[in-house]
């Protein structure tokens, strides 16, 4: 047999191997670096886009908030006006009605009684006055239950007043209320 000696080349086998190994470790290494240096640019790069699009809305946002309270005072003061208008179209509807009201309470007086006070307050009328006699009273009572624009006539109180210059001894003075209707109106409701 022959005397070979392999055990240099298994040496220089053996270290180029691991210069090989260390070769491919270190090239593995480099790619990890990059790889994680890179993985960690694109998510700094996507956070930054982020927040220049959170920016962005927030912006906005602010924008449209200024828009929508521009637009609620708007809303506001269509209401404001909206209401204006409406009282100025019912008193305007209502001009007429009060001069209705005077002739009809002119109407429904009765002979011998003088009113003395009248208040009004929303559709409800309230007369201080003297009457000759309460027949007179009466009268009147009957009258405003008759009439179209007046309705449910009370009689709050009376008194003899026989101290009274102008009717004598069977005069009397009186508090009456009632309500204001409108029989146009009425009408409208039950066609």
């Amino acid at each position: 047999m022959a005397n070979i000696n392999l055990l240099p080349w298994r040496d220089w086998e053996r270290e180029r191997r691991q210069k090989e190994f260390l070769g491919l470790v270190a090239a593995v290494l480099c790619l990890a670096v990059l790889l994680v240096v890179g993985f960690v640019t694109y998510l700094n790069m996507s956070i930054e886009g982020q927040k220049g699009r959170n920016t962005f809305l927030s912006t906005e946002i602010s924008v449209l908030d200024t828009k929508i309270a521009e637009i609620q005072n708007l809303r506001a003061q269509r209401e404001d006006l909206l209401a204006r208008m409406r009282v100025i179209n019912e008193l305007q509807g209502n001009r007429p009605v009060i001069v209705r009201v005077f002739d009809e309470m002119v109407q429904t007086l009765a002979k011998g009684v003088h009113y003395q006070k009248l208040q009004m307050t929303g559709s409800s009328l309230t007369v201080s006055g003297v009457a000759e006699s309460n027949n007179r009273i009466s009268t009147l009572m009957r009258n405003l239950d008759g009439s179209d624009w007046f309705a449910q006539p009370n009689l709050k109180g009376i008194k003899e007043a026989p101290s009274n210059s102008v009717y004598g001894q069977q005069a009397s003075t009186f508090d009456l209320s009632f309500i204001q209707t409108n029989p146009n109106e009425v009408m409208a409701e039950n066609p």
